[in-house]
């Protein structure tokens, strides 16, 4: 099938001139082809530009496969294309055109733009680092590593991280790096010489991608989501890394190491980093509290940003904004956080193959899902858009009538009916993800007296379960609740009591809060036992995982009878046999 017979849809030429000369410099073109570049070219500048610059290269590629035209452009430079920042600035140029064309023109889905870009920052990252070690090394200055290490550089290896780490890399994205060296390499007398090298590498790579020439620049690279990024050099050993991990990690870098994977040098050794890394990502119990977590965070970053509600898509920041992009990822990562200890099913680092996995094993509704993955591609797509006309790294719509209607040109669309698209997949976000974050805050009113409760949450505070300034801020936020379900419990001043021997005897409780904070029938359910059988009580005090089993799986499903749980206990003991 033909190029032309494979495009679905095409933008409208916000400036028609300019759209006219972009069909000048690529003369003969048939309809639907034309009515690509001209839309394209007519509303985004940066593209006009593209088109102009690469019209002979596009001209001969117009004529081609779309998935032959990338490969080649992903193929490894070679000694002919001369100097290596010179040729990747060239592939960035071209990767960049024909991603937005098969965008476009609806020839790519999502993931296929993503992907492209993606492979072409992993393919520069690594051929600016090899350069770079290849200096180090032809200079002497990489103790005992000689020209059969540089392929592998050295032993240095850079995680690609977010976006870039899942393969969603956004039209004009700097990308994130983590680099990490192998210290088992180098006898120990040589250690400070190879970090010192390897961080001149890096600085080497940086400035071989990030530098603006008369030929563009490849890609934006950011370096600070390392260790304790403040006062660490930009190379770190992974033995340096695993310490700060081990003892300061915190929940967003569990959640960024769901996306994190080796790009360039030492994959192997990136690897096995990595999963040295599972138990600090992925707990062995399930994790809620990483909700308040998640939870903080977005509410920092929107006073940080001084963002607010969304009244008007005009201005909205579709990434960091109430209903935007960075509200799924959270919503999806921090579901993956909690549950992806117990199910490796669960650790997928992509957002939308997280959503379906998520979905596949119960933790979320799949209408849900579905919704929030069709919301999730259409502003993934609309920031594309954003990005495509002045190829600026921006997540933010624009913020007048005028400059709004060349986004919705861009994107084939009415500019009212694109905007009142936008505002209600923002609402609909919004709303989907709101209540799992905050769950407490539904909970807080119409609390009934229980005499002498506070004193008795007074000497609560001294137990190992409520010494934490953490676990007495999330006890405070259920305590609504166990406060409404003690007094319906038949002997309420019995039920409080066992209630006082369960907490007595638990060692820690900010993961047993959370836990109750996002599952309140499991609050009932404690409840009910302390209640009833104190001596379970106090047994589940002590064995706090237990809960796991209620939670994962189908606890609270209708009883199956004697008949069926019978069937079950055979089976198990046949499969254990």
């Amino acid at each position: 099938m033909s190029l032309g017979n494979r495009i679905t849809r095409t933008p409208r030429a916000f400036d028609p001139e300019r759209g006219r000369d972009a069909l000048e410099a690529l003369p003969g073109l048939p309809g639907e082809l034309a009515e690509l570049i001209a839309g394209t070219a007519g509303s985004s500048p940066f593209l006009a530009g593209l088109i102009q610059h690469e019209a002979d290269w596009l001209a001969e590629a117009l004529s081609g496969d779309p998935e032959t035209v990338r490969e080649t452009l992903l193929e490894p430079p070679g000694d002919d294309d001369g100097d290596i920042g010179v040729a990747l600035r060239q592939r960035k140029r071209r990767i960049a055109l024909w991603a937005a064309l098969m965008d476009l023109g609806g020839i790519w889905p999502l993931e296929d733009v993503t992907g492209a870009l993606t492979r072409l920052a992993d393919l520069a990252t690594d051929r600016a680092l090899v350069a770079a070690i290849a200096a180090e090394v032809r200079r002497e200055k990489l103790p005992g590593q000689g020209e059969d290490d540089v392929e592998t550089a050295g032993g240095l290896t850079v995680l690609a991280m977010g976006k870039m780490g899942a393969f969603e890399l956004n039209y004009s994205s700097d990308i994130d790096l983590i680099c990490l060296f192998d210290e088992t390499r180098f006898d120990p007398d040589d250690y400070a010489s190879a970090r010192t090298s390897f961080v001149r590498a890096v600085r080497k790579m940086c400035q071989t991608l990030s530098e603006r020439t008369a030929e563009g620049y490849v890609f934006r690279t950011d370096l600070r989501l390392r260790p304790d990024a403040s006062v660490t050099p930009v190379a770190i050993s992974m033995e340096a890394a695993e310490r700060y991990y081990e003892s300061f990690g915190r929940t967003w870098e569990r959640a960024a190491f769901i996306k994190a994977r080796p790009a360039a040098g030492d994959r192997g050794a990136g690897a096995r980093f990595i999963e040295t890394l599972r138990p600090f990502v992925w707990r062995r119990h399930l994790d809620f509290a990483a909700i308040q977590d998640a939870h903080d965070m977005r509410l920092r970053i929107r006073e940080h940003k001084g963002l607010h509600k969304a009244t008007s898509h005009l201005g909205h920041d579709l990434k960091l904004g109430q209903g935007g992009i960075r509200e799924i990822e959270f919503f999806t990562q921090t579901r993956q956080i909690i549950a992806g200890g117990r199910d490796p099913d669960l650790r997928v680092p992509d957002t939308v193959g997280g959503l379906n996995a998520l979905a596949a094993k119960g933790w979320i509704g799949d209408g849900d899902a579905e919704t929030l993955i069709a919301d999730y591609r259409a502003h993934r797509e609309a920031e594309h858009r954003v990005q495509m006309i002045d190829d600026q790294q921006t997540h933010v719509l624009p913020a007048t009538e005028e400059d709004f209607a060349r986004l919705a040109y861009l994107a084939g669309r009415d500019a009212d009916d694109y905007g009142r698209e936008i505002e209600e997949r923002l609402a609909r976000v919004a709303s989907l993800t709101q209540a799992f974050f905050a769950p407490g805050k539904t909970r807080s009113a119409g609390t009934p007296a229980f005499p002498h409760f506070d004193e008795t949450v007074e000497r609560w505070r001294g137990y190992p379960a409520l010494r934490s300034p953490r676990a007495i801020e999330i006890f405070e936020r259920v305590r609504p609740h166990l406060l409404e379900r003690l007094q319906a419990a038949a002997r309420p001043d019995e039920a409080i009591a066992h209630l006082d021997g369960f907490l007595s005897g638990l060692p820690a409780g900010v993961q047993l809060f959370s836990l109750f904070e996002a599952n309140p029938q499991l609050l009932d359910l404690v409840v009910d036992i302390v209640d009833t059988a104190p001596a379970l009580g106090n047994y589940l005090s002590r064995n706090a995982a237990v809960f796991d089993a209620v939670i994962g799986g189908d606890f609270f499903s209708d009883w199956p009878g004697q008949n069926a749980l019978l069937k079950m206990a055979a089976e198990a003991l046949s499969e254990e046999e």
